[in-house]
């Protein structure tokens, strides 16, 4: 087969959902629709920490920096796609391949960092609540918050490095709606032995580490919530996390599923089908999740609505 050396790819051909034409408006108007939800719920909710002084704790400062991220990480791909159906274009140039493989992993990773974070900062509140505010001062929460950038910056760096060394063949196209980084390596010519090996150990690394500490840190919260005498007491305790631990289903569910249909069905569009799940479905509900039975975020919605209508 034809090999072309990295440097030569010019682009890479993203399949995306159909190629049925008839299809493309709808396509549009629903990832355009959920896109422009994901990003105004939760600049609600970035809004709401900022201006409502009762926010100003480690939860909401973690949950912020959440839904920023889930801004970012759907922009690395759906205004792409977005593009591609409005212009009938089904290209992306290698350059801008490597870009949004990059920000897409390392948001998909700060993701994740801060969802374990969260899970700490809840079993700090209730398993120590008398030191909470001493454990989760804001000098450890700018540390956690850097850690996670940093170790996401790191990682995705690896990534770009590791298909940067690969040469491709001349067929090049992806049954997909991004540049998913195992898609990418499956296009590739050349051995690609230590890209699926670093794949394997960042995946562990990534995801079976920081679930693993969630379930063992609600495992003690959920013993902790039990030990409380009062049925209010119990029911304070559970709402306090029970929107985190909705969200971290959520997460982990989709990503299993992708993870399981791409195991079955590999270069199909069902993977690029399951992938929506946790790239848009997921990002859109978080907001609706946190702020549904969250007593505190409604009053502060309530409060921003009013600051909104005093100056309209």
């Amino acid at each position: 087969m034809e090999r072309e050396n990295q440097t030569l790819v010019s682009e890479f051909i993203l399949l995306g959902f159909s190629e049925d034409t008839e299809m493309q408006p709808f396509l549009f108007g629903l990832f355009l629709s959920m896109y422009l939800v994901t990003v105004f719920a939760n600049l609600l909710i970035i809004l709401a920490t900022i201006t409502d002084s009762q926010l100003h704790t480690p939860m909401y400062f973690f949950l912020s920096n959440l839904s920023f991220t889930d801004i970012c990480f759907t922009s690395t791909t759906v205004p792409k796609m977005l593009l591609n159906i409005q212009t009938e274009s089904k290209t992306i140039t290698y350059e801008n391949c490597l870009i949004q493989m990059y920000f897409f992993m390392l948001f998909a990773g700060l993701d994740i960092s801060l969802l374990t974070v969260m899970a700490y900062d809840r079993f700090v509140a209730i398993c120590h609540p008398l030191h909470y505010l001493v454990i989760m001062n804001p000098r450890v929460c700018g540390l956690l918050l850097l850690a996670s950038w940093l170790l996401s910056v790191l990682v995705s760096l690896l990534h770009d490095l590791m298909v940067l060394r690969l040469s491709f063949c001349t067929e090049l196209e992806m049954p997909h709606f991004f540049c998913e980084l195992n898609q990418v390596v499956q296009l590739a010519c050349s051995d690609t032995f230590l890209n699926d090996l670093v794949m394997q150990v960042a995946t562990g690394f990534l995801t079976v580490i920081p679930l693993t500490g969630i379930l063992y840190t609600y495992s003690k919260i959920i013993s902790s919530i039990f030990r409380i005498s009062t049925a209010g007491g119990k029911y304070k305790a559970f709402s306090t996390c029970g929107s985190h631990l909705s969200v971290v289903s959520l997460f982990y569910s989709t990503v299993l599923a992708v993870y399981l249909s791409s195991a079955a069905t590999q270069n199909s569009r069902e993977n690029a089908l399951t992938s929506v799940m946790y790239t848009v479905v997921t990002p859109m509900l978080n907001p609706f999740i946190y702020s549904l039975r969250n007593k505190d975020m409604k009053q502060a919605f309530k409060k921003l609505s009013r600051f909104e209508a005093f100056f309209l």
